[in-house]
């Protein structure tokens, strides 16, 4: 069960990373959390994060307690110093079971790997606009492991006069993301590799037989001190799940 404690330890993670200032060649995409029940379930889930960054996830499950899952990840950021392009492909399997008296609670355990490319552009602004000074470009690999623990609440949201099913969850993953190639201005620079930690909480509110709303926050810490490859990102995303 999420604890006040819990949460107010969250917003007081996710209230010291927005006023921090990042710039990592690795932006986090939304978590894969199916929490797939039976065999045969599909799920298929899409998210918008607050820095116009994009992730898609679906899943299947194979049999009662085996699953795989498919993410995909994109973001193009314009800014006035600097841009930011990024795109991730990323697959897994694992071990999903139901417990509780109700079968209420879902417990999901993942491992898989990715791959996916990076670009910094950066510029100086001018009387006659901006001017490139830098750019970086960095292939990366990706190797993954999460934990996902999902609860259906007794009490439903009322709002406008209906009742709305809630569903709250966490998960844990451990990324392990290594440069396979990295250059800067198109000459090969020194290759970096870390180890993220990227706790998260999301919210579902049933709208739909099938249809779900999704809200999820969460942070991004890198065990490793690097120039280009570290963490200090927040997950702030809202999405749409749909299950079959």
């Amino acid at each position: 069960m999420v604890t006040s404690y819990m949460l107010k330890f969250f917003l007081i993670i996710l209230t010291g990373l927005l006023f921090t200032s990042c710039s990592s060649l690795y932006l986090p995409n939304v978590p894969n959390t199916p929490m797939l029940r039976n065999k045969g379930e599909f799920n298929v889930d899409g998210h918008i994060g607050l820095k116009g960054n994009i992730s898609a996830n679906a899943a299947y499950a194979f049999s009662d307690h085996i699953g795989i899952i498919f993410s995909g990840a994109y973001v193009d950021q314009v800014k006035d110093k600097r841009d930011f392009t990024s795109d991730f492909l990323e697959v897994g399997a694992g071990y999903f079971t139901t417990f509780g008296e109700q079968k209420e609670r879902v417990l999901e355990i993942y491992g898989g790997f990715g791959f996916g490319n990076s670009r910094r552009v950066y510029k100086d602004l001018t009387f006659d606009g901006p001017v490139v000074t830098e750019i970086q470009d960095a292939s990366l690999n990706k190797a993954f492991a999460q934990v996902n623990f999902s609860k259906n609440k007794k009490n439903d949201l009322r709002l406008f006069g209906s009742k709305f099913p809630l569903s709250y969850g966490t998960a844990i993953r451990v990324n392990y993301i290594s440069m396979k190639d990295f250059t800067v201005n198109n000459i090969n620079a020194p290759l970096e590799n870390n180890v993220f930690i990227e706790p998260i909480f999301f919210t579902r509110m049933k709208v739909g037989k099938n249809l779900n709303l999704q809200y999820t926050s969460g942070s991004n810490f890198g065990l490793i001190k690097n120039e280009n490859l570290k963490g200090g990102y927040t997950t702030l995303s809202f999405g749409i799940v749909y299950k079959m």
